[in-house]
């Protein structure tokens, strides 16, 4: 173990700021440990928690190299980064986690698919291309029919680089990219595990979670935990989860989103290294939360229990259509009036359509209950612009 750590001079290194990194930092806080939060942005929304911030992009690698000079260890809140500068990092001695090589498999959804491949992950049926007329190609060819799912192999986050090709007219709008194009499952639930494991090689899985997709913004909607799903669906699902951590060997907290199809098969979607929106209850519905298993998984402390306190929902708060500018917030009022309300604003400044502003979690003995409280609060809160 990491024992310096009480000395409250142990710097963790944050790559990005967002409102991962500020709801990571705030656990970090009440452990004392010093957060350095590497970003383009000197007010991003982890700036508020953290001790600095550290100006630089995560892509550069001048600018994640040097970061990496000015703390003890690094870990992340995105998959987008300088994968060149880690390695370096990583050979000079710095203690990455989860490491660099987990996340060059995961940060390319290509090398994802086929690292599932090896490992005999059950996922859809892909293949990769490298343009739009390699795809439309292999349609015209017939090695290829409608419906399918293309997904950029690099850059894509919270559904953006994810197109659902259904018909002749979503042809047209294919990414001009290298790209990950895999078959359409026929889907019954969406759900996400997310697991744990720290360097003595304990591994803890959070339960299963179902998610409901707004499907124009192509986000999560609505996250209910416990899940509904047959208990031995569940199972197959944590054990999978298990499995995959183990496969990367990987230090730190892994999240695995999964299709359930009509005849109950479990297919793996695609993973994140890192905390994940379908991990948000746990901060009130959990004994222990995502981002204190994170800090404990990477300081290869004992994992934390993962048992539910009480049941959940969590709802995104997302900018309304046709709002763009400084953000205004409605219905905050009415919405903390209704009971086991907890509102997370993640302090962005500016407001567009579908631009995740925050979540809310609403606690109560069912999960129906806190369905029906849940659209209620979605009726009232609104975000808006001035």
């Amino acid at each position: 173990m990491m024992e310096k750590l009480v000395t409250s001079e142990f710097k963790l290194g944050i790559i990005t700021g967002g409102q991962l990194g500020k709801m990571l930092t705030a656990v970090a806080n009440s452990w004392d440990i010093k957060t350095y939060i590497l970003d383009l942005d000197e007010k991003c929304p982890a700036s508020a928690s953290c001790t600095a911030v550290i100006k630089g992009s995560q892509l550069d690698f001048d600018d994640v190299y040097n970061f990496g000079q000015k703390v003890d260890m690094i870990t992340y809140e995105v998959e987008n980064i300088n994968i060149e500068a880690l390695k370096k990092l990583k050979l000079e001695g710095k203690t990455i986690n989860p490491d660099p090589d987990v996340l060059e498999i995961i940060q390319d959804k290509g090398r994802q698919k086929s690292f599932f491949k090896k490992m005999q992950v059950p996922t859809s049926n892909w293949s990769l291309y490298s343009c739009k007329s390699e795809i439309i190609e292999a349609l015209d060819a017939r090695k290829l029919s409608l419906p399918f799912v293309q997904k950029l192999r690099e850059g894509g986050y919270d559904g953006k680089g994810v197109l659902l090709v259904k018909s002749e007219n979503d042809v047209k709008k294919l990414f001009d990219a290298p790209s990950v194009v895999e078959d359409m499952v026929d889907l019954e639930r969406e759900i996400s595990v997310l697991v744990a494991r720290n360097k003595d090689g304990e591994i803890r899985c959070f339960p299963t979670v179902e998610m409901e997709f707004n499907e124009k913004a192509n986000l999560v909607e609505e996250l209910t935990c416990p899940s509904s799903l047959d208990r031995s669906i569940q199972d197959r699902a944590e054990k999978i989860a298990t499995k995959m951590i183990s496969d990367f060997g990987m230090c730190g907290l892994l999240a695995i989103e999964m299709f359930i199809d009509k005849r109950s098969n479990i297919w793996v979607n695609e993973v994140a290294p890192r905390p994940h929106n379908s991990g948000h209850h746990t901060i009130e519905s959990s004994l222990t939360s995502q981002y204190e298993q994170l800090l404990r998984a990477v300081f290869n402390f004992p994992l934390g229990s993962t048992k539910i306190k009480m049941p959940s929902v969590v709802i995104n708060i997302l900018g309304e259509q046709g709002f763009e500018g400084a953000v205004k917030y409605e219905g905050l009022t009415q919405s903390l009036a209704i009971d086991g309300v907890k509102i997370h604003l993640y302090g962005k400044k500016i407001t567009k359509p579908f631009r995740k502003m925050g979540h809310v979690t609403i606690l109560s003995p069912t999960t129906d209950e806190a369905k029906q409280k849940a659209r209620a609060v979605r009726e009232k809160l609104k975000v808006k612009s001035w």
